[in-house]
This record gives C-alpha cells, sequence and structure tokens, in this order.
C-alpha cells in the first residue's frame, strides 16, 4: 500500500510540473528530456508513468480540464442565477488568465484537431450546459435551451481566447458581456419553447444595462 502511494505521489508530482511546464511553454517547445531533466528522473521512467511525452502532455491537460471545473462548480447553486452566472464567469476566466497556455491548447485542441483533448473539452461543456439548465429549473435540457446553452458556451471560449491574445476588454466587462449574451440567448429560448414554462429573472436583464462610464485616460 505505501509504495502504491509513493506511486500515486509521484505520479502527481509530475503532474503539477506538466502543469507548470506546459502553462509556460507550448507542446513542440518542450522535449520529453526537458521534462526528466526538470523533474530529476529518467526518460525512461516517464515513459513508465505516462507512456512517452504525449501521453504526459494528455495526463496534463485532463488535470488541466479538472482544475477548471473545480473553479467553476464551487459557485453556490443556491443563489440567483444571475449571481452564479457572473461568480462562475470570473471563476472561468481567472482560471484561463491563470493558465493561459494550457487552456489555449485545451480550446484549440477541442476544436476537432484532437479526438482525446476534444473529450476532455466536451466534459467541461456538458457541466456547464447542465448548471444552466439547473439554474433555469430544467429537469432534462429540453433541445432549444440547450441550443442556447451550447452556443453560448461556445461563445464564452471564443472570446476567452480573443480576451487572452488581445488582452481586452477588462476581465469585468467581458464578464458583463458575456451575461448579457446569455440573457438574450435565453430569452429568446423562452419565447421559442414557451411550454418549457421558464420564465427569466428580470435580475438577470440588468447585465444588458449600460456599464458605468470610466473616465478617460489621462
Amino acid at each position: 500500500m505505501r509504495e502504491r502511494l509513493q506511486v500515486d505521489e509521484r505520479r502527481a508530482r509530475l503532474l503539477e510540473l506538466g502543469l507548470k511546464l506546459f502553462g509556460s511553454r507550448s507542446y513542440e517547445e518542450i522535449s520529453i528530456h526537458d521534462i526528466a531533466a526538470e523533474a530529476g528522473i529518467s526518460k525512461g521512467l516517464l515513459y513508465h508513468y505516462f507512456n512517452g511525452k504525449r501521453g504526459f502532455y494528455l495526463a496534463t491537460l485532463e488535470l488541466a480540464g479538472v482544475r477548471l471545473l473545480e473553479a467553476i462548480t464551487v459557485i453556490d447553486l443556491n443563489v440567483t442565477l444571475e449571481d452564479r452566472s457572473a461568480k462562475g464567469l470570473m471563476a472561468y476566466l481567472t482560471y484561463v488568465e491563470a493558465q493561459a497556455v494550457n487552456y489555449s491548447a485545451l480550446m484549440h485542441g477541442g476544436l476537432g484537431a484532437d479526438k482525446e483533448v476534444l473529450t476532455i473539452v466536451e466534459r467541461i461543456r456538458e457541466v456547464v450546459v447542465s448548471r444552466i439548465m439547473h439554474g433555469l429549473g430544467l429537469q432534462s435540457p429540453r433541445p432549444v435551451f440547450r441550443a442556447a446553452a451550447r452556443g453560448w458556451v461556445g461563445s464564452v471560449e471564443a472570446s476567452s481566447l480573443d480576451w487572452l491574445k488581445y488582452g481586452e476588454p477588462t476581465k469585468e466587462e467581458l464578464v458583463r458581456l458575456l451575461l448579457g449574451q446569455l440573457y438574450a440567448a435565453l430569452q429568446v429560448a423562452s419565447q421559442l419553447d414557451a411550454e418549457s414554462g421558464v420564465v427569466l429573472d428580470p435580475a438577470l436583464a440588468v447585465v444588458l444595462t449600460p456599464a458605468p462610464t470610466r473616465p478617460p485616460p489621462e
């Protein structure tokens, strides 16, 4: 049992190293020799644990996906949809900011380039969609609402990548923008599927009001 614990602990430490390495450099920039040297182990041991560089990279992205889910699922489900969405988005973007390279790898790989990475990304998307459905009081995702939620998740991903590239707008402005998109999409969905009985909380519409004007730069 102790030997198994040692194996698990060593593997966990290696994955933390992977987050650090792939969080600052791209996959192509890092060799398996670099990984082994940084970890203070032989390349053979890395192959033993992960079957090579790609296996190590995928395991690292899996951990990145788990951490992202942890960041967005600690939000209290009992608060309003507006508060939960705002806090969840802020947690999401905070993670994106801290793990920019890993996030970019997850999203770019999840756009059809890599089926294994897509599996990780799809798991995240399904959790977000499920939580939106829960917030609307839907026990099962009705087609129109599911389409609206999935489309919005895609918008969050694309906007996050754009935000990483250009560094603008501010995180708070981006949260506000994305919440506005969510409300608009759900509003149309509720009109198309009136039988759902979904009535949006008017408080969610507050995100569509103009944001406070920022003073011009000096």
